[in-house]
């Protein structure tokens, strides 16, 4: 089973209509993709009545990918906003169990950060991280290229297998330590296919500025390199159950259309949408 999808359903303007009320936009996208990242997550835990109301909104088999919150994964060098470590994962606890009593939680996407390197200590997080989320299927993202070294992407990759981490394969700009290669290969009955772009330029020099996101994931997949994820999809489909694709990179509204491509591509055909918009796609 393959599913595509995007991160995020309120900035993508080809999946609903000039007029659709910010409330009414996970509806409409949930007409077109039968999965969602859902990003929010990083920045704030949502509350448990938010999480009712976009379980609410969607169709019985649709799927959440929620997003590690960014105190669980390094990225908050700030003060934590909660008295104790224990208090901020017990409220994604409370998040994540309430997409699971749905039936909507595909897993949780942990994240970490650029200069969370392969050493030691962070193995020994990432198995704290495990302990934390015991009852959620986990997917391990890395942006530190030490995981896939020569002389440690096998021991990454068993590391991964052996402990139940569903691997997150990602597409991304080659710029150097903080981005990582294309590794498709399954090492759980999921899998999870990241789509950031490939924009050396943006991913370098991302700046200080509010801008620095809408310039690193400012892409448009051509057809040749559509093709050839495609297969890449087809092959991790072979090794897995279930294959999870996002399009993350939508700074320039492309990562609809590119999906879009992708599952003409692929030849899929998603059921039990919710009803369409008119005239969308041409659909």
């Amino acid at each position: 089973m393959i599913a595509i999808g995007l991160t995020g359903w309120g900035d993508h303007p080809d999946v609903y209509s000039s007029v659709t009320a910010a409330k009414d936009k996970l509806f409409d996208y949930s007409g077109h993709f039968p999965v969602v990242e859902l990003d929010t997550s990083f920045y704030a835990i949502p509350s448990v009545e938010n999480v009712e109301k976009w379980c609410k909104d969607t169709p019985d088999t649709f799927q959440f990918v929620v997003k590690a919150y960014q105190g669980m994964t390094g990225h908050l060098r700030d003060e934590l906003p909660f008295e104790t470590r224990n208090d901020m994962f017990n409220a994604f606890r409370m998040c994540a169990d309430t997409f699971q009593k749905h039936g909507k939680l595909a897993m949780v996407l942990v994240q970490f950060p650029p200069w969370f390197d392969c050493q030691t200590k962070n193995v020994n997080y990432i198995q704290y991280i495990k302990q934390q989320l015991a009852s959620y299927p986990v997917a391990i993202e890395f942006r530190n290229q030490t995981w896939y070294s020569e002389q440690m992407k096998d021991k990454t990759l068993a590391f991964l297998k052996n402990n139940d981490y569903i691997h997150c394969v990602c597409d991304e700009p080659q710029s150097g330590t903080g981005s990582v290669p294309f590794v498709p290969i399954a090492t759980h009955e999921k899998v999870l296919v990241r789509i950031h772009g490939r924009n050396v330029h943006g991913w370098r020099n991302i700046g200080h500025g509010e801008n620095w996101r809408k310039v690193r994931f400012l892409y448009d997949y051509n057809e040749q390199e559509l093709q050839q994820l495609s297969e890449q999809v087809h092959f991790l489909n072979k090794q897995a159950k279930q294959v999870f694709v996002l399009f993350n990179n939508n700074s320039g509204g492309h990562a609809a259309k590119n999906a879009k491509r992708m599952q003409q591509i692929l030849q899929l055909e998603f059921e039990n949408l919710a009803p369409k918009q008119l005239g969308l796609f041409g659909d």
